[in-house]
């Protein structure tokens, strides 16, 4: 038997962390490591003592028909990267990698090309993570750099006339 090489052994976790999110349309569960030492773990879910989408048997976004990447205010959850980044301390993520994986809710297909949402990359930057590894098939999996974020700044508009 061969043996499972670390970034999908984590990235199994990651997946199992997922069984416990609540939402109706999509499935995620983040996992932070340092050193090889597990810090944090989060899936998407409502926040605490609030009412979950599986509860309620419905989700606003998917009844209005909200793609997805879009109006995130509209939606319940808390993401698995935000849920994992409030579980641990910020001294304990500098240099970690968050691992990610995220499933169609119905099918269990996973989501091609998972990556964290604008608001979990700010989370992502400031906790001080450096990689972030994602699920794209039981065994493939992308490796993204968070100084890539940082420098190629998506938030930034190309201006064409001066602010002031």
């Amino acid at each position: 038997m061969e043996r499972t090489d670390k970034e999908n052994y984590y990235l199994d976790i990651a997946e199992t962390v997922l069984e416990r999110s609540t939402c109706i349309r999509r499935k995620y569960g983040a996992l932070i490591v340092v050193n090889d030492e597990i810090i944090a773990t989060g899936y998407n879910g409502a926040p605490r003592g609030r009412k979950n989408c599986i509860d309620l048997d419905y989700c606003t976004r998917e009844k209005l028909k909200i793609p997805s990447g879009e109006r995130y205010e509209l939606c319940r959850s808390v993401h698995a990267e935000a849920n994992a980044i409030i579980s641990a301390a910020r001294r304990d993520m500098v240099g970690a990698t968050l691992y990610l994986v995220g499933v169609e809710a119905a099918s269990g297909a996973y989501i091609e090309n998972v990556s964290p949402c604008a608001m979990c990359r700010r989370l992502i930057i400031n906790a001080g993570i450096t990689r972030v590894v994602t699920r794209i098939s039981k065994r493939e999996f992308q490796t993204t750099h968070v100084r890539d974020w940082i420098y190629n700044d998506d938030t930034l508009a190309e201006r064409t006339t001066p602010l002031f």
